[in-house]
């Protein structure tokens, strides 16, 4: 056998096992290998908009205000639906709410509301749309206080979660209720500690990738 023939067949026996320890963990975690050979968890695993978002954005740092705020925001929608509804919907609610700026949702009047209300592009839910805008406001006050992106970022806890089951995923955390009783102390609305807690794992402030999911560690933030 040539020497070329014989790496080959040791390169595609190397690969072979990589994929097969992937399988082994991803079976002992609840994680889903793909056919790309990826692990990921089973709500990122088929639908291709969700596989993406995983793959791409979720768990990276937002460390800007305009990104903060529409991630708050969306989170906030979120709440009673699923992540799924809210992401079809991610760009009506984009040119519905001026890209997300805080200057504008601000200045929205009883017309805008009615007019988001009419809007079959979002989630029509009057109390969420009025949040919206409250919490627009808000975020420009935090201006003052070096911004809502710092604000948030400042709850970040010293360690992070190392999940290996899917059980083992938090849904909330201390770092989670101390964020969201402080923005209700600054006039935010739709900011429960759940809802705290998957900003946080959205915007990379925590990491709860599996371990052993292709993105554990991504971020940057935290090591693997």
């Amino acid at each position: 056998m040539g020497k070329s023939a014989s790496l080959a067949l040791r390169q595609d026996g190397d690969a072979t096992a990589k994929r097969s320890a992937v399988a082994d963990i991803a079976a002992d975690s609840g994680l889903i290998v793909g056919i790309d050979g990826l692990a990921r968890p089973p709500w990122a695993a088929v639908d291709p908009l969700l596989q993406a978002y995983y793959d791409t954005e979720w768990g990276m740092p937002v460390r800007d205000e305009h990104g903060m705020f529409e991630r708050l925001v969306l989170e906030g929608f979120q709440s009673g639906l699923s992540w799924a509804t809210i992401l079809r919907k991610r760009e009506a609610f984009r040119k519905a709410f001026h890209r997300f700026d805080p200057d504008k949702v601000a200045a929205y009047t009883e017309a805008d509301v009615d007019r988001l209300l009419a809007d079959a592009g979002i989630v029509r839910n009057r109390a969420k749309i009025l949040a919206t805008i409250n919490n627009a406001s808000a975020t420009i006050r935090l201006r003052d206080d070096g911004g809502l992106a710092a604000f948030i970022w400042s709850f970040q806890p010293a360690q992070t979660p190392a999940p290996r089951t899917l059980a083992e995923i938090p849904t909330i955390s201390e770092a989670s209720i101390a964020l969201s009783k402080a923005l209700r102390k600054r006039g935010f609305a739709f900011v429960g500690p759940t809802t705290m807690h998957a900003l946080m794992e959205a915007t990379g402030i925590i990491d709860t990738h599996l371990v052993g999911s292709h993105r554990r560690g991504a971020s940057g933030v935290w090591p693997k």
